[in-house]
């Protein structure tokens, strides 16, 4: 495996990439659970936002990093990240990896590669936001696998 830093000819792979691994997320598990009038409003068009989204997350000049994981000329995975110098801490924005390489060292390849990063921009520090339901299970285990600590949050939707 080898892990590089993103080229603008990466882009509609990883936003494949993205669209397949959270697809189900949206359409069989956040859909259900919010019903059609609030995923309407919060996620209705969430394969555009992340055609916007991933076009957007490689920018060094604002301290915005993609590294991409590949082995033999197929991508296996990705992470995105941020670092705040002012804050002395760096964001995992997304990490995404083919199904068919799951649990197989990509995604700790990935995250290990972006916290040697940030810290050589001296933060201090890495937040990674994953869901609480299900679905988000196995990036729960991997998060707290790497030695990230859960923090207590409950965020409630409901109609109007």
């Amino acid at each position: 495996m080898h892990l590089r830093s993103y080229v603008d000819a990466d882009l509609a792979r990883l936003v494949e990439l993205t669209i397949e691994t959270f697809g189900p997320f949206y359409e069989e598990s956040f859909r259900p659970l919010v019903g059609e009038r609030i995923f309407a409003h919060q996620h209705g068009n969430w394969r555009d936002d992340y055609r916007t989204q991933v076009a957007e997350l490689h920018e060094p000049a604002e301290h915005k990093y993609v590294a991409v994981a590949e082995e033999d000329g197929v991508l296996l995975g990705y992470v995105a990240w941020i670092v705040e110098p002012a804050r002395s801490k760096g964001t995992i924005e997304l990490l995404a990896v083919a199904g068919e390489h799951r649990r197989s060292n990509v995604g700790t390849a990935l995250c290990e590669h972006a916290f040697a990063a940030m810290r050589a921009e001296n933060a201090d520090y890495v937040e990674i936001g994953t869901g609480g339901d299900a679905f988000h299970a196995p990036a729960r285990a991997f998060y707290e696998s790497l030695g990230c600590t859960q923090l207590p949050l409950a965020v409630y939707v409901r109609e109007l």
